[in-house]
């Protein structure tokens, strides 16, 4: 890697560790993590107390894998919101803790929690 690149995965890294030291998910209020790749959205419910992940979804996932929402734009990102919105429910989880990681909160990412807060999902 070229020396800007390894600087500019740096501040991401820290950026990302800035965020996520201030949030704790428990099993009553996980943290609702999101990662986005240049292709596909990854999003997770975690359990930091015991370290576990309660349900996840992704655009590469078998329900998604084939359809218009397998790859990562705003219509995809609200979908895979209301998913894990229904996956948080099954469980009896009511509100989660968001977690952005390194990316602002804008574009995909806000349509994320929209289609989550849409299904009932407290943020």
């Amino acid at each position: 890697m070229e020396k800007s690149q390894l600087k500019n995965a740096k501040l991401r890294e820290k950026r990302a560790l800035r965020v996520r030291s201030k949030l704790k998910g428990t099993s009553n209020k996980p943290r609702l993590c999101v990662v986005k790749t240049n292709a596909h959205i990854i999003v997770q419910l975690i359990d930091d107390e015991q370290g576990l992940t309660l349900g996840a979804i992704s655009t590469f996932s078998k329900e998604l894998r084939n359809t218009e929402f397998g790859r990562k734009n705003k219509n995809s990102a609200k979908v895979i919101g209301q998913r894990i919105a229904q996956i948080a429910k099954a469980r009896n989880i009511e509100s989660v803790i968001f977690d952005r990681g390194a990316s602002k909160y804008h574009g995909v990412i806000a349509a994320v929690a929209d289609g989550a807060r849409e299904n009932g999902l407290h943020i």
